[in-house]
């Protein structure tokens, strides 16, 4: 279900990506809903990267087992509606992804991480989120931050936790180089919600169930629906009861270049980070106590064509 918009922007309307499946990790890996990126667009705010998974029954799928892989240019956002990751990174990291806790991580100039369902997970069923850095800030040091949400009844039929940013009175202390919002968002069903927000900010929804209704259209179950720039408020409206993630910032208008677990700004940004995590380069540190499948998962080979920067409505 998409909505085809013309011109720059859906100021008046709501655009709709449907998710497709992709395995995490490598072949065999478990599959994961990914709506962004997408062909139709890049970013919303500096988000780059949605990854949407389960309820998966670990006995069954295997659970998560992603071993030892790099990151540049950006930072991962790791949020969970069921079950138990364990992180570990070349920071010297070791912890653990829980519901209502957000782990951010920053790998600018680079870094590497595990991530692995814990032996307690049976049911496994989160996100996997990434913000892209502006070039000012590729060259961060790593660094991990970590906050547990409180939820917070902010209107009847309406509970939210925030992860970044602020809204409906909440706030998050999780720093960011651009400014966003990052929100679960639980509706009782025949609830109509009405919130403000940052007019500068273009904004998304991420269904993961439930009837939604955003500004006025039907966002299907795991898809995002996105508004651009100029909305003052919000409405939303659960027809059943539903969950979802509010997700937003200022528009991020660099052009980049991602290609696997790199964002980089061209063709040459990304052959070098390719061929830095081939050597086992400092420049990604690694990983201790990971005791998984294999030891680093390995580059892809780049495709024989130039890689080509996009910018955020995917041109």
């Amino acid at each position: 279900m998409e909505l085809v918009c013309s011109g720059d922007e859906c100021p008046d309307g709501v655009q709709v990506l449907t998710a497709r499946e992709v395995p995490l990790g490598g072949p065999r890996a478990m599959t994961v809903r990914r709506t962004l990126p997408n062909r139709e667009r890049s970013f919303v705010g500096a988000w780059c990267f949605v990854d949407h998974y389960g309820p998966d029954d670990v006995a069954q799928t295997g659970g998560m087992d992603v071993p030892p892989h790099p990151h540049t240019g950006l930072q991962t956002v790791s949020w969970l509606f069921t079950g138990e990751i364990e992180h570990r990174d070349s920071g010297g990291v070791h912890d653990m992804v829980r519901p209502g806790e957000v782990n951010l991580m920053t790998g600018a100039r680079g870094i590497c991480h595990s991530e692995v369902s814990t032996p307690a997970t049976s049911i496994l069923h989160g996100v996997q989120l990434w913000v892209v850095l502006p070039q000012a800030d590729r060259d961060l040091p790593r660094d991990f931050q970590h906050f547990a949400a409180p939820e917070v009844e902010v209107a009847p039929g309406a509970r939210v936790r925030v992860f970044m940013g602020s809204l409906a009175g909440q706030s998050s202390p999780v720093r960011t180089q651009t400014p966003l919002l990052g929100a679960e968002v639980r509706l009782a069903s025949g609830t109509t919600w009405t919130v403000p927000v940052d007019p500068a900010h273009e904004h998304a929804v991420l269904v993961d169930y439930g009837d939604v209704t955003f500004c006025d259209e039907p966002v299907p179950q795991h898809a995002l629906g996105i508004v651009g720039t100029g909305r003052g408020e919000l409405t939303l409206r659960a027809d059943t009861d539903a969950r979802l993630l509010l997700l937003g910032g200022e528009p991020f208008d660099e052009q980049i270049v991602m290609w696997w677990n790199f964002i980089g700004r061209d063709h040459d940004d990304i052959a070098t980070m390719r061929a830095d995590w081939e050597a086992e380069s400092e420049r990604f540190g690694q990983v201790t106590g990971y005791e998984g499948k294999t030891a680093r998962l390995p580059a892809p080979a780049l495709p024989g064509s130039t890689l080509r920067p996009r910018g955020r409505l995917g041109r």
